[in-house]
C-alpha cells in the first residue's frame, strides 16, 4: 500500500482538472456579472434615448398651416407615443415601464391676465402604475387642456418641472414636451445581481413652432385620448 499511496501523492496529472473545478464557478459568477452589468449600461443608454426622441418629436408635430398657428392634436401625440412604444419594443418598454408626456407652457390663454406657467395637460403609455412610475414632477386633470375653458386650465407650476436644481421652465409665450420614462429593468440573472431596478429618465424640448397653446385638438374622426388615467402597452 505504501509505494501505491507514494505514487499516488506523487501525481499530478489531474492538477489542471481539479484547479478549473474550482475556479469554475467564479468565473461564471464575475462572467455573469459582467454580462448583466453591461446589459443594463446599455438599456439605460436605451431608455434616456428614447426619452429625448420623444421630446424632440413632441416638440415638432402639430397641424401645420401658413395662415394659423400649429395645431397639436391627439393624433399627432397618439403618433409620437406609438412612435416611442416602437423604438422600445424590444426592452418591452410600456410593459415594463410608464410614459408621461407633459405640455409646460407659459402662456397667457383667453381667461388670464398675464402668462402663467402650467402642465396644460398630459399623456402617458405603459401598463405600470403607483409609486415609481406616475409623474414625479406634477400632475394635472384627464380633462385637463381638452377646450379653451378655465375648468380645464391645468395645474399651475410657478417652478417649472423637474429636480431640484435642474427644473425645466418654457419661455414667455411657448411650450416645452417634458417627457419622463420609468422603466423596471429585466435582468438577465433574475436578482443574483439587480434587484428592482427602476430606470428613471427626464427630457425635454422647446416646441419648436409657432404652436396653438389654446388646447390639444381632436377633430373628427375623433382619437383616443391617451389620458393618464389609461394603462396601456
Amino acid at each position: 500500500m505504501r509505494p501505491l499511496l507514494r505514487r499516488i501523492a506523487r501525481d499530478s496529472s489531474g492538477a489542471s482538472l481539479i484547479e478549473f473545478a474550482l475556479a469554475l464557478p467564479i468565473v461564471f459568477y464575475m462572467g455573469g456579472a459582467g454580462i448583466e452589468y453591461t446589459n443594463m449600461a446599455r438599456v439605460h443608454l436605451q431608455i434616456s434615448q428614447i426619452a429625448l426622441d420623444l421630446a424632440d418629436n413632441a416638440s415638432r408635430v402639430g397641424l401645420s398651416s401658413n395662415l394659423a398657428a400649429t395645431q397639436i392634436r391627439e393624433t399627432d401625440m397618439n403618433d409620437v407615443l406609438a412612435g416611442a412604444r416602437l423604438q422600445g419594443n424590444g426592452l418591452g418598454l410600456t410593459t415594463n415601464g410608464r410614459i408621461t408626456i407633459s405640455s409646460l407652457e407659459m402662456v397667457m390663454q383667453s381667461y388670464d391676465t398675464v402668462p402663467v406657467q402650467r402642465i396644460h395637460w398630459q399623456r402617458c403609455v405603459g401598463l405600470k402604475s403607483g409609486t415609481g412610475f406616475a409623474s414625479s414632477y406634477g400632475t394635472t386633470s384627464t380633462t385637463a387642456g381638452t377646450d379653451a375653458t378655465l375648468a380645464n386650465a391645468g395645474t399651475t407650476m410657478s417652478t417649472g418641472m423637474g429636480d431640484t436644481g435642474y427644473k425645466v421652465s418654457a419661455p414667455t409665450g411657448a411650450g416645452v414636451m417634458f417627457v419622463e420614462v420609468n422603466y423596471t429593468y429585466q435582468p438577465f440573472f433574475g436578482t443574483m445581481f439587480v434587484t428592482n431596478k427602476v430606470m428613471h429618465y427626464t427630457a425635454s424640448f422647446v416646441v419648436r413652432d409657432l404652436r396653438d397653446y389654446a388646447q390639444i385638438y381632436n377633430p373628427s374622426p375623433a382619437a383616443t385620448r391617451m389620458t393618464c388615467d389609461r394603462f396601456t402597452s
